[in-house]
């Protein structure tokens, strides 16, 4: 059964952030590369959301690695899947608690 995605703010902000970065410090086609991983995993979370692992950060997170530097946070219901915030594995990971 596929789910309908709902992108939080925060998780909207930290992507839009990203595309700017992937553009200016890469080039379009890594953003490009980017997007088709991300809708790629994204695809497989509407299909099997309980496929990816809890996360310890909160109650019915989980968490799927898109790249290595690139963390997807989500829940899910029978309808529903929630991105709740993306995280670059290169940041402090007691920045994540404040976002979820």
């Amino acid at each position: 059964m596929s789910r309908k995605v709902v992108i939080s703010k925060t998780a909207e902000k930290k992507l839009n952030d990203l595309f700017d970065y992937l553009i200016k410090k890469w080039s379009v086609s890594v953003k490009k590369e980017f997007v088709e991983k991300l809708d790629a995993s994204i695809s497989i979370i509407q299909n099997q959301p309980e496929i990816f692992p809890e996360s310890k950060k909160g109650k019915g997170l989980r968490k799927c690695v898109v790249t290595k530097q690139t963390i997807l946070y989500y829940r899910f219901t029978s309808k529903r899947i929630n991105i709740v915030t993306l995280f670059d594995s290169r940041r402090d990971p007691k920045r994540l608690e404040k976002e979820v």
